[in-house]
């Protein structure tokens, strides 16, 4: 099973054959709230190998060791989600910590607790406890406060248990800006237009609300953007003059959410191995240190290794020794936008089934660093947060998200999964799944595979989320679908089963019914995912490696196709058809055909395809066009072009390429064998303090650049900023699992493992992700203990 013109990932693995002749460094630290002790083994790669003699000081030690590789990172995370970043780093940051507020949970915690099964708040109170018994050692140990904090002249904050849960705004829940932006196409030209800016799957018509106006004001979204951004440290200067990363920082939201994942699993009757193969390489947008945290807990009852994210107990990605589970997201619909009409005597009322209604106020202080405190009004509908006030039409704007209800905080659920033993007690952890909404694939040393979708489902009886809808009272959630009515598979015929956030509902789901959600990434992914796995022959290990670092672009192969008969007496245009000409759409650094595919699809056709198909207004409007809708039109012309349809296509083609062969001509020089993608396209791993300083600092605090290769729709995903080709988005984490012989897994995480500059774990990986290697997950002790770097031994403080 070959992938053209890609090579096989290696494998680092440079495991000694027996102990290794050097004392393995080893310290010992004693803290207050440790039971019985725990000992730490950090392997070659950073990955810390956990051994504790109770589930309790397991996740204990996993918040300890948190703190000690990534506390900068999950103190950022707590204060940004808990709204108290102005109190150290000043007034600038006031307004983000308003809107932070307006998201968290405020409902009933036992509720919340319970949400996630058994022991969920026992385990975070233990993995609070150790986050702040790290804390605590560098209060009384300065050397080993991170710079970041140095720097910026403030001390890490002691976490509650609650905190790990309440903070909601880092998940990702959908679809409140994709309602705002079809408002804004039906407002200024059409619910038409609209498809072709978003390709609705299933086939689905939607239509504007009785009494909606779907003029929505500017700026409306400005506090919900707020909410959910991350830290930007250049607030209080200028930043014009910095390089790389003012263009990280200047990143536009909605291209640093692109999305994309993908996730397969291989029953024993397909593999090489005669084994289950799991394997899964979640995409999210690019950052130093990397969202993903790779850890290992071992305790009685408990021996689960994989990835999470740091500042959350337990793995979410991995396997525990029997199963192994990794996801993708699914596309469920959890957000709506309530419009309301005030009351012109009074505007803090609204209009509720034909009464004013009035707008609750919460009054909560926030501390400044440099000033004084401010108390500030939270307002609330019965809806959820009040995020903007129109005072000329007289309205107001709320949202609704499934975020505010319990159990909903995000990946937290994993904790309950992650320790399965087989499907039955897998798919009951799944039914209660809230956020984000997943495609959960899974596989077991008894041999079966399968694929379990959760997620919190609002039931709308009478609409389809797809727009605002009026706060009147007529548009109201009826409870969520139970998640036993979610379709799954067990251990289906072809054998073998994938998802890259593609629409998978199955046939025969009724989906009218239920309106799970309607907008769903472009299936390129799973396309070629699928005609892979498909291939007769055995899948092994390697191949899962290969094809997560797959770069062939499906779109670019179908592009291709479309071009192959047309010709063309203009010499740029005859030019650009003869690179593309026979070209196998494999988008590598050094193709010069993939740097002009990805400028023609990026840049130029998009936009010609928009001025044919729509008018002026329209075009301007939409904005851009879908890959999917596209796509099907160029390759079926009829009913979208309208008269002389196919000329009027091929016309669209070939000015558009034109256009993007000349641009690269000024850019790359004359010779297209010069035009190397890698030399357009790159990576980059900022820190989000690296825009505070000088070259020096950025060159301590990020990573990169790197040439990038792939694109937005291959399975290796690239997703990048068309403005100047900065990847954004991506696999940062990569695993594949031999399921049974766990220790023939493999594992990668990008930048590295550590969050401290200072680290060499900080950023010793990124190379070898970008060749798409991997190193060995181990799972055995003895194993581990050949590759351990360094030992740390938790005693109990008496």
């Amino acid at each position: 099973m070959k992938s053209p013109r890609h090579l096989l990932p290696s494998v680092v693995l440079c495991l000694a054959a027996g102990a290794a002749t050097a004392a393995v460094p080893s310290q010992v630290i004693k803290v207050a709230g440790l039971e019985q002790g725990a000992e730490i083994l950090v392997d070659r790669w950073g990955v810390p190998h956990i051994y504790a003699q109770s589930q309790d000081d397991a996740f204990f030690a996993q918040g300890f060791n948190a703190a000690r590789d990534r506390l900068f990172q999950i103190d950022l995370w707590r204060r940004r989600g808990l709204g108290e970043l102005a109190s150290v780093l000043g007034p600038a940051y006031l307004e983000q910590d308003k809107a932070s507020r307006l998201f968290l949970y405020r409902g009933d915690m036992q509720k919340e607790w319970q949400s996630y099964g058994q022991g969920a708040q026992r385990i975070t109170e233990r993995f609070v406890a150790g986050i702040n018994a790290y804390v605590d050692y560098v209060a009384r140990t300065p050397a080993a406060l991170p710079f970041e904090f140095r720097r910026l002249a403030y001390s890490p904050a002691r976490w509650k248990a609650e905190d790990v849960v309440r903070i909601r705004s880092h998940g990702l829940t959908r679809n409140l800006t994709l309602e705002v932006a079809r408002a804004a196409v039906a407002c200024n030209a059409s619910l038409e237009a609209d498809q072709v800016r978003s390709t609705l799957q299933p086939a689905w018509k939607t239509q504007l609300p009785a009494g909606l106006d779907p003029c929505l004001p500017a700026g409306l979204l400005d506090t919900f953007k707020l909410a959910t951004e991350n830290v930007w440290f250049g607030k209080n200067q200028k930043v014009a003059a910095l390089d790389l990363p003012e263009q990280v920082a200047g990143a536009d939201l909605d291209l640093q959410r692109m999305e994309g994942s993908n996730n397969w699993v291989v029953a024993p009757s397909k593999s090489a191995t005669g084994r289950p193969i799991m394997a899964n390489d979640p995409h999210r947008a690019y950052s130093a240190p990397s969202l993903r945290y790779i850890a290992h807990l071992n305790a009685p009852g408990m021996n689960v290794i994989g990835a999470g994210e740091p500042a959350l107990p337990g793995v979410s990605i991995g396997h525990n020794g029997t199963i192994a589970f990794g996801l993708t997201i699914f596309s469920i619909d959890q957000e709506d936008l309530y419009v309301y009409e005030l009351n012109p005597a009074n505007r803090m009322q609204y209009k509720y089934r034909g009464q004013w209604e009035n707008v609750k106020v919460l009054k909560e202080t926030i501390a400044v660093k440099g000033a004084a405190p401010v108390t500030t009004d939270m307002l609330f509908t019965r809806h959820g947060p009040l995020i903007f006030t129109e005072a000329a039409k007289q309205r107001a704007f709320a949202v609704r998200s499934g975020w505010l209800e319990a159990g909903m905080a995000p990946y937290f659920g994993s904790i309950d999964y992650m320790l399965a033993k087989n499907f039955g007690e897998f798919k009951k952890a799944m039914l209660n799944w809230g956020a984000p909404t997943e495609n959960q694939v899974y596989a077991d040393t008894a041999g079966n595979i399968g694929w379990v979708p959760g997620g919190l489902t609002p039931i709308r009886p009478n609409w389809d989320g797809l727009l605002p809808v009026p706060g009147d009272g007529r548009y109201e959630w009826d409870g969520f679908l139970p998640g036993d009515k979610l379709p799954f598979s067990l251990n289906p015929k072809k054998g073998w089963f994938a998802s890259a956030n593609e629409m998978n509902l199955p046939d025969g789901f009724p989906y009218a019914k239920h309106k799970l959600g309607f907008e769903w990434p472009n299936n390129a992914r799973q396309v070629r995912i699928s005609e892979v796995l498909g291939r007769k022959g055995k899948v092994s290990i390697e191949d899962s490696m290969r094809l997560q670092n797959d770069v062939l672009s499906v779109p670019a192969r179908r592009m291709v196709a479309l071009l192959a008969p047309l010709r063309s007496a203009e010499p740029k245009t005859r030019a650009a058809l003869s690179l593309l000409r026979g070209w196998d759409a494999v988008e590598t650094r050094e193709s010069p055909q993939a740097a002009l595919f990805e400028v023609w699809w990026s840049r130029h056709l998009n936009k010609a395809y928009l001025a044919a198909v729509l008018d002026a207004k329209s075009a301007a409007a939409v904005g851009s066009a879908d890959a999917t809708g596209m796509m099907a039109a160029l390759e079926r012309p009829a009913a979208t072009f309208g008269r002389d349809a196919r000329a009027r296509r091929d016309q669209v083609l070939l000015t558009s390429l034109a256009a993007a062969f000349a641009e690269l001509e000024l850019a790359g020089g004359p010779d297209p064998k010069a035009w190397h993608w890698g030399k357009l396209h790159y990576s980059y791993f900022a820190h989000p303090m690296s825009i505070l300083g000088d070259e020096s600092l950025r060159g301590k605090l990020n990573v990169g650049p790197f040439q990038a290769q792939g694109g937005a729709h291959t399975v290796n995903q690239s997703g990048y900023r068309p403005s100047d080709f900065l990847k954004l988005n991506g696999p940062s984490f990569r695993v594949v699992v031999d399921v049974g012989n766990w220790d023939n897994s493999r594992a990668i995480n990008t930048p590295g493992q550590s969050g401290d500059p200072d680290s060499p774990h900080y950023r010793d990986l990124a190379a070898a992700w970008g060749k798409g290697e991997y190193f060995p997950l181990l799972y055995s002790r003895k194993l581990i203990e050949a590759v351990t770097e360094s030992t740390i031994v938790l005693q109990p403080a008496r």
